[in-house]
């Protein structure tokens, strides 16, 4: 089973979408654990009716904010799956990302996969071009930069057991493919695009300058690098 971890806060608008493109994969052995942040727009109450419609659908709801790090990991720790995957209440999944995904990792015994994907505005209009992923990545590989995303990031947890994301602002799923890539040698990437990325104004996507503040939040306090490596490393980027 594959075990879906997608957070909520004030998503009307999108999450009915994102869960529709679960529903829709053509691999069916999965459960999507919905974490919904203390939603105040009707995100509850949609959640509910959705996961009424169908029991592979769960969720959890926090009557206080408590940030998406700490939400994602009440997902994790409640996935009963042998893969774990990542699903923002925004995005969407192309019907054969599961399939490919859990083929992909069992063919080549690869325990960390992840795919490319579209970019898309809020309207799902073409934004930018299609981000391809390199064909593998190291941790070393990722300090410099990271191809991947929160959205296709897939881990063969029942291999290499569970990590959890560090308790920051942003960019939490940066620090957990540290983590992770620090027990195994490289993660994998599928060059077919498997997934929408929608970037909506005022996202941190579209900010370059603010992004990178926050990958140095990443050096500094998860990964504990000294000052001259950070900064060598940011001006890499």
């Amino acid at each position: 089973m594959v075990s879906i971890i997608t957070p909520s806060h004030n998503s009307k608008l999108y999450i009915e979408n994102t869960v529709q493109s679960v529903i829709d994969q053509t691999y069916t052995d999965w459960e999507m654990i919905i974490i919904d942040d203390n939603s105040t727009d009707g995100t509850r109450e949609l959640i509910a009716r959705l996961a009424e419609k169908d029991s592979r659908i769960k969720y959890f709801f926090n009557d206080v904010s408590i940030g998406p790090a700490k939400a994602r990991n009440i997902g994790i720790e409640n996935a009963k799956g042998q893969f774990l995957t990542f699903l923002d209440s925004d995005d969407i999944w192309m019907p054969e990302f599961i399939q490919t995904s859990v083929e992909y990792s069992i063919k080549n015994n690869y325990t960390f996969v992840f795919s490319s994907y579209e970019r898309k505005d809020e309207n799902l209009n073409d934004l930018y071009t299609d981000f391809i992923v390199p064909d593998k990545v190291s941790y070393s590989d990722l300090l410099r930069t990271c191809p991947i995303s929160c959205l296709t990031a897939f881990i063969w947890i029942e291999k290499i057991g569970k990590f959890y994301m560090p308790d920051i602002p942003k960019r939490q799923d940066y620090g957990l493919w540290l983590r992770i890539l620090k027990h195994v040698k490289y993660a994998y990437g599928i060059k077919t695009p498997l997934a929408v990325y929608r970037i909506r104004k005022g996202s941190l996507s579209r900010n370059k300058f603010l992004a990178i503040w926050y990958v140095w939040q990443v050096y500094i306090n998860v990964e504990k690098l000294n000052f001259f490596y950070s900064l060598y490393l940011i001006c890499l980027l």
